[in-house]
């Protein structure tokens, strides 16, 4: 069993121990205090509460201040009025409960207490901003988080300036490892350009009520390479990794010109990156001609999802751009692209449209448009800007890829020269082992090694925008622990103005 579920466990008992307490001398029946709902029904009677604040509790999301509500309610009326008391309430009922039900020194003052306490305006003004913040940094952690989509790496699936919510439930709400920042800031402070955190408490990963990550979620996580950063987003950040300019330049020469602006990140601080997950722990994954299998079996090609294509048109014939926008098609600056694999293409244009468009489209029949396979001699998709870098089959591209396959907790593999290009970040950053080649020899935290055993499931993420993104192809798997949440709704989209077809479309 797990921390988190221990410590679950532990905080719902003490929670119904002292309400059990409570209720007794409230002069409630006690045992009604251990049956969830029907104790805050009990509660809402008890106070003569409209009872429509009980069903309130029902509705997603908003329910769980009400229910937050009645509770500091219920101790309003032991003659707890303090705001420490209604703090206690909120962050630590497990104990504050207990002590409201057993001590000798708090007893059930009833209605007539309430009715004749009367807040200031400031206290009240103060009481409603504490605790709108402590209960939208809760459901912010553990229920969900809004997110807006910053590049185009997933169109058209999602588009820049969609507004997203991602549910923490799907996979169950991760406790952060640094629980000590500033509420709703992710990892810097605006205007001071200040960590927005400090790490004087550190929380191993712990996630409660765990679901795996299903092949073909939409999912947002944290930016796996993004531990080790040159803190300039300019210029690098996670546009260029770190690890991208040490390959580059080689290490020394990175940190002698930016070595002042090198930083660490904890896994929950690092950037917030949105992909589809194409492999789960355990599967193989390979990419063919730019279409992706899985064990053998090809994935399904999602209608919005996009890719290059190479637009062929008749000899001198001007290609407006307007006419094919009109038609579905977009064509990118720099578009008419000459040399194709060494052979002259006159009148060649790239473009980039979804399944969707491209089954719909109604070319002339003088027009072509034939698939995009950039080779390994095409320096922006070879395998020099791909994972894992050093790869044994040099000829691995974006579309020609694999196969690979992708770590599953328990899984046991043997530590051959081609494993350790692949997974040795997995074993020694990722799972937090110490990592030694000794002449040959692997040595992981001191004992020599043959083989290694993962601990943690990983994932394969992917952009729906397959030639324009970002993803595992170039910096590889996504640990379980990176994991943030499952992309669920589109509450709002924005360009020029509402995207009013967008709004409220469930992501698939």
């Amino acid at each position: 069993m797990s921390i988190g579920w221990i410590l679950f466990i532990i905080a719902a008992i003490g929670w119904h121990i002292g309400l059990y307490g409570m209720f007794k001398k409230a002069g409630i029946t006690p045992w009604k205090a251990l049956i969830p709902l029907y104790n805050t029904w009990c509660m809402v009677e008890k106070m003569e509460l409209k009872k429509i604040w009980f069903f309130f509790q029902l509705v997603p999301i908003a329910g769980q201040f009400v229910t937050l509500w009645i509770c500091i309610k219920f101790v309003e009326h032991f003659g707890r009025f303090g705001f420490w008391h209604h703090a206690a309430t909120v962050l630590v009922p497990f104990i504050y409960f207990p002590y409201m039900g057993y001590s000798a020194n708090e007893r059930f003052a009833g209605k007539l207490v309430v009715d004749n306490y009367k807040k200031s305006s400031a206290r009240e003004w103060i009481d409603a901003a504490f605790f709108a913040i402590v209960a939208a940094t809760l459901i912010r952690t553990f229920v969900f988080e809004a997110y807006t989509i910053p590049t185009p790496s997933m169109e058209k699936t999602l588009l820049v300036n969609d507004f997203l919510f991602v549910s923490k439930f799907s996979y169950g709400p991760r406790i952060p490892n640094t629980p000590l920042a500033m509420p709703f800031v992710h990892h810097t402070m605006p205007v001071t350009n200040t960590k927005s955190y400090v790490e004087w408490i550190k929380i191993p990963y712990t996630r409660w009520f765990a679901s795996p990550v299903k092949r073909n979620d939409v999912v947002v996580f944290n930016f796996p390479v993004n531990d080790t950063l040159i803190n300039d987003e300019e210029r690098f950040g996670s546009k260029i990794t770190y690890y991208e300019a040490v390959r580059a330049l080689g290490r020394d020469r990175v940190w002698e010109d930016y070595g002042n602006i090198i930083i660490t990140r904890p896994v929950d601080k690092r950037e917030n990156f949105i992909k589809r997950c194409v492999a789960i722990a355990g599967d193989e994954l390979k990419i063919v001609n730019g279409h992706v299998y899985i064990n053998g079996q090809k994935s399904p090609d999602f209608p919005d999802a996009e890719r290059y294509y190479l637009l062929q048109a008749p000899k001198n014939v001007y290609i407006d751009k307007d006419k094919l926008k009109e038609l579905g098609i977009t064509i990118h600056d720099g578009d008419n692209i000459g040399d194709v694999k060494q052979t002259a293409i006159p009148n060649t244009y790239m473009v980039n449209i979804t399944n969707a468009q491209k089954a719909a489209l109604k070319l002339p029949a003088d027009y072509h448009l034939l698939d995009f396979i950039p080779d390994s001699s095409d320096m922006e998709y070879s395998n020099k800007s791909l994972f894992p870098y050093y790869a044994a089959n040099k000829s691995w591209t974006v579309d020609n890829f694999g196969p690979l396959i992708i770590p599953k907790k328990g899984m046991k593999i043997e530590l051959t020269p081609d494993n350790l290009i692949r997974y040795e970040r997995c074993i020694q950053v990722y799972e937090g082992n110490k990592f030694e080649n000794r002449n040959g020899q692997i040595f992981i935290n001191d004992q020599p090694a043959t083989s290694y055993t993962f601990k943690m499931d990983y994932y394969w993420m992917m952009g729906d925008n397959r030639h324009n993104s970002l993803d595992s192809r170039y910096w590889g798997f996504v640990p379980e622990d990176h994991v943030v949440g499952k992309a669920s709704l589109i509450w709002f989209s924005w360009e020029g103005g509402p995207r009013w077809k967008r709004i409220f479309n469930s992501i698939k």
